[in-house]
């Protein structure tokens, strides 16, 4: 059976769906991961891996080579965001379809994404891009405050802050700063963002081949932080020019080939661009997108990935949200249930706990925060919402 390769994993749902979804293709696949017990999936679904250095991108091509000699290999992709561009290279070196890593890598470090956007004339927020305190305090007095601290790669809103005064901005630039290496142990560059606070409801859209299959409305949890607590299949009332905004954020990047997610928010001058990821949606976004809209992003990518046609026209018309179950503080979870509650009441569509009694919860405010969420399905977008958030509610958790 021909292997696909996919190189390490999310931590959130859609790593294991890859792998469902090249399985249901007739594709073998296989996780190339530095630390497979990051993935529990790998084990409870018998998913082949094989453990390397996965940033080093000649060990990562050495092993897509052997796996291309020893049964064929159809494709190389990942579910991952930071090892997006390392799969796009290597499939690019073994003439496999692929994105153009270059701009992957580009896209990845958000200060050079801003100045490509900027240079295109697509609306994004003033920023500039500092790599010390104090010139972070410098250009937060220029753009006026409040102004939005933030590291130039990452996800999940990990280090964001909304910083109201000089005493928030040192501190946010001194920590992001004083850490050399994210979540995973990777470098991370000397090199932040400060930037305007665009004060506005926020959105995404989710693009496919360089064409929009819909808008999503993003929910966010309180300042100073910008944790994600829910989201809305289709949004409701979106604005005018989301989808268009983002299509030129996409060309001005040199991107449009499978999936992205563009972050905008409505302010007053209208749709600006936050940030553009060359990727799928996280936050289970495809899943929402699969209930409400009939179309499979997660089967789309593995099935572009290895050079087969995707589908990704709506075959029908449905509402899906999903409301995230947050942690309030760090400590040892002692309990977590719930779950057979909130899958009894009407319209849910899964509800999981993500965490287990002695699993150590450190309060990061971003997505780490999390520890379970509900979806749900209506017939319009107030109905799903309340059901996703009713169901949410059910889910529990003890901390000690």
């Amino acid at each position: 059976m021909t292997w696909l390769a996919l190189i390490e994993s999310n931590t959130t749902g859609s790593g294991r769906q890859f792998c469902a979804a090249a399985r249901g293709l007739g594709l073998r696949p296989v996780v190339l991961a530095a630390q497979p017990g990051r993935y529990p999936y790998l084990a409870e679904d018998a998913v082949d891996h094989l453990v390397l250095d996965t940033a080093d991108r000649e060990a990562v091509l050495a092993a897509c080579r052997r796996l291309a000699g020893e049964g064929g290999l159809a494709g190389v992709t990942s579910s991952s965001e930071y090892f997006i561009a390392t799969a796009a290279a290597t499939a690019e070196r073994l003439a496999l379809p692929a994105p153009d890593a270059g701009a992957l890598t580009e896209c990845r470090h958000k200060d050079r994404q801003r100045a490509a956007l900027e240079a295109a004339g697509v609306p994004v927020p003033g920023y500039t891009a500092v790599t010390d305190v104090e010139a972070a305090l410098t250009a937060a007095g220029r753009t006026g405050y409040p102004v939005v601290v933030k590291p130039t790669t990452g996800s999940g809103s990990v280090g964001v802050r909304l910083c109201a005064g000089p005493a928030e901005v040192r501190e946010a630039a001194a920590a992001l700063l004083g850490s050399p290496v994210d979540e995973r142990g990777r470098t991370v560059p000397a090199t932040i963002l400060v930037e305007e606070y665009v004060d506005g409801p926020e959105f995404s859209v989710e693009t496919f081949d360089g064409a929009v299959v819909g808008i999503v409305a993003k929910h966010l949890g309180p300042a100073p932080h910008f944790v994600e607590t829910g989201h809305d299949f289709p949004a409701p009332a979106a604005p005018d020019g989301l989808g268009a905004t983002a299509l030129a954020a996409l060309a001005a990047l040199g991107l449009g080939w499978g999936p992205a997610h563009t972050e905008l928010r409505h302010g007053p001058r209208g749709p600006v661009v936050i940030e553009v990821n060359p990727r799928l949606a996280g936050g289970m976004i495809p899943t929402l997108v699969r209930h409400a809209a009939g179309v499979d992003l997660v089967a789309a990518t593995v099935a572009r990935a290895v050079g087969r046609p995707a589908a990704v026209e709506p075959r029908h018309r449905s509402y899906a949200s999903i409301r995230f179950a947050l942690a309030d503080r760090s400590g040892t979870v002692t309990r977590a249930d719930g779950r057979a509650g909130a899958l009894i009441l009407p319209g849910v569509e899964l509800a999981e706990l993500t965490v287990a009694p002695g699993t150590e919860l450190r309060l990061t405010h971003s997505f780490r925060d999390r520890y379970g969420y509900a979806v749900a399905t209506g017939p319009d977008s107030a109905t799903a919402a309340d059901r996703a958030a009713r169901a949410a509610a059910h889910l529990l958790l003890a901390i000690s």
